[in-house]
């Protein structure tokens, strides 16, 4: 047996002896480790709790459903050992056989998540390759850290235990510099191969590559808590407006009248029924105003609004030719008004109805616009119901949000003013003319019986009308959270850009960057993300933007020239973040070009990056073609 030793003061250390099923098995160990605390975690931000028994149990479970891989790796590390290569290759394929090995895992996992969405919510499946992409990366992401943690015992295996012992640090300089030391038993003997340059290149390419997709995986962590924070604010919202009052849809006036009808029963006899008759006003005019109103809780902002809203028209009945008016009962008429919610009602409802104010109360014959509504007798005749009877009323109620009405009337006019200046028009009807400015928006609509698929004159429960609800909602201009989560998604454009600069840089300066620098600048900019999260709750997303975007540059680029020692190189990053950042802002603002102006600005990246890096010796300065 061969036996090689190093003086170290006084006495000599022997080579220790690695075999390749010592090595699959730590690579097995620790893979299964990382994989059950990344579990543990996940289900302790998910749930804000911790089961004892989640980390064991996931860390059992991980051996168990990885001894393929183990077992497959008893197989290639030997063929791999074999292989004329250098140590530093060989581990690199090592690498390239793990990535493959989470494939299988990959696709299961999506043929498993689609399968459990049709069980469970049927609609449309998630998509296939995303979920066989996060799996095979959440898979190497734990694969990654436990190869490096054998790298020792990988350096004196692929090398057939012919080398030096040697300290981890200087193992992992020796994996981006290529150079070995050799020595033999009787003498120390220092032989330093030639450099092999562009493996050195493809490595640490390769090695920066894994870290990108590595970085990414905090970013998941914050789409989480964008969403928490989200969903946190909407539950203000609706705690305050629950107290407030919450979206409102106003109905106009409209009659009811009992009706006496019949019917022939299987018996062929007529049988008389009691039902409702439903009378629409001829003509409606709606003008009002919102006036909103910003109510602070907490660290949140709550949009309120108060209306004053006059409806102004008349009652001019047409009988259809099945309604017999001796079967009607006018001297139980009533004059009704639906809304949504009864504590939006700021003051008491009179409607002056054929010359006569009337104060309406509580109450609805009928639920055809809603189980919530207001009522009235009133004195209704024949005659005066064929004649026409006018009626105006002046409402004033409160809100949140939301502002929709239900056109009952045969031809109706509706104005609708506000100072808020972020107006969203919704449902079943656009404005026929708006006006939105800074100052506030202004709109109309309207409407003819060839506009509505109803009647004037309907029976009770027969129709169901407040699908024809129109209006407005409120709209809060600055959306954090929906920005936010959009700078997230381009999270693979900051990291992966970032990282490429500081590849090319160090290529062309010649001044390496360890793998730790990697991890520390792709940590600054994952925290952006959070401090544009914290600082978009207080202030506008903009100022928010550019507060965030300003420390992470100057942070990296201080980091930067203090690396390179050169305060040009740190005003070239600053230079390249602050366009990065810029960019990445424009498609923040842009919605329907976001697509055709971030493809042609990634084109215009990568032509630089070319331009860039065409000087760069990607073999080495003694590389020649051999014919």
């Amino acid at each position: 047996m061969n036996l090689h030793f190093e003086k170290q003061s006084t006495f000599y250390t022997m080579s220790p002896q690695f075999t390749s099923a010592s090595i699959a098995l730590r690579i097995w160990v620790f893979t299964a480790a990382f994989f059950a605390v990344g579990i543990s975690l996940y289900v302790f931000i998910q749930e804000q709790s911790f089961g004892v028994a989640i980390t064991p149990a996931s860390f059992v479970a991980s051996l168990g459903g990885s001894i393929p891989v183990l077992v497959s790796m008893f197989l290639f590390l030997p063929l791999l050992n074999r292989s004329r290569l250098s140590w530093q290759q060989k581990f690199l394929r090592l690498l390239l056989i793990l990535l493959l090995f989470t494939i299988p895992y990959g696709l299961a996992a999506a043929l498993l998540d689609i399968f459990r969405h049709e069980l469970q919510f049927g609609g449309k499946p998630p998509s296939f390759l995303v979920t066989t992409c996060l799996v095979m990366l959440i898979l190497f992401s734990c694969i990654l850290p436990a190869s490096f943690m054998v790298l020792r015992s990988s350096y004196y295996f692929f090398n057939n235990h012919t080398v030096l012992p040697a300290s981890y640090g200087s193992i992992f300089n020796q994996l981006f510099s290529n150079k070995t030391k050799t020595t033999v038993m009787q003498a120390e003997q220092t032989v330093e191969p030639a450099p092999q340059h562009s493996n050195k290149i493809l490595i640490k390419g390769l090695i920066t590559g894994a870290l990108i997709l590595l970085m990414l995986i905090p970013t998941i962590f914050i789409s989480s808590l964008v969403e928490e924070r989200e969903a946190r604010q909407k539950e203000v919202v609706k705690e305050v407006s629950s107290k407030w009052a919450t979206a409102q849809t106003l109905s106009a006036p409209f009659l009811v009248v009992p009706y006496t009808d019949t019917f022939l029963n299987s018996d062929g006899k007529a049988i008389a029924t009691k039902t409702n008759l439903i009378l629409l006003a001829n003509d409606l005019r709606v003008s009002g105003k919102i006036i909103p109103e910003q109510r602070p809780r907490s660290i949140y902002k709550v949009l309120l609004y108060k209306t004053d809203i006059n409806f102004s028209g008349n009652f001019k009945v047409t009988w259809p030719a099945d309604v017999q008016q001796s079967r009607v009962d006018f001297a139980n008429a009533k004059l009704c008004f639906n809304l949504s919610d009864f504590k939006g009602i700021e003051e008491e409802i009179y409607i002056n109805f054929g010359g006569t104010n009337k104060r309406m109360v509580p109450g609805m014959p009928v639920d055809n616009f809603g189980k919530i509504g207001l009522s009235v007798p009133v004195l209704l005749s024949p005659e005066t119901a064929t004649a026409g009877i006018d009626f105006s009323m002046n409402v004033k109620v409160k809100g949140s949000e939301q502002l929709h009405f239900i056109p009952l009337s045969s031809a109706s006019k509706y104005t609708i003013s506000s100072s808020w200046p972020g107006p969203s028009f919704d449902g079943e009807m656009l404005p026929n003319q708006r006006q939105v400015s800074d100052s506030g928006f202004s709109a109309r609509w309207n409407f003819t019986q060839a506009n509505l698929p109803f009647a004037n004159v309907m029976r009770a429960g027969s129709e169901q009308t407040n699908t024809m609800a129109f209006g407005v909602s409120l709209v809060q201009p600055a959306d954090q959270y929906n920005k936010t989560m959009r700078s997230v998604k381009y999270g693979i454009l900051f990291i992966g850009l970032t990282f490429a600069f500081f590849f090319i840089i160090e290529l062309m300066q010649k001044k390496p960057f360890h793998p730790v620098q990697y991890v520390l600048v792709g940590l600054a900019l994952v925290i952006f993300y959070t401090l544009l999260l914290a600082i978009s709750e207080y202030i506008l997303f903009d100022y928010a933007y550019l507060i965030a975007a300003s420390a992470t540059i100057l942070l990296i680029s201080f980091y930067a020239k203090s690396h390179f020692n050169s305060w040009k190189t740190g005003s070239i990053f600053f230079l390249l973040l602050s366009c990065l950042y810029a960019f990445i802002f424009v498609l923040i603002r842009l919605e329907d070009t976001a697509l055709l102006v971030g493809s042609i600005g990634l084109f215009i990246v990568l032509a630089l990056v070319m331009f860039g890096s065409r000087k760069i010796s990607w073999y080495g300065p003694s590389h020649t073609l051999q014919s």
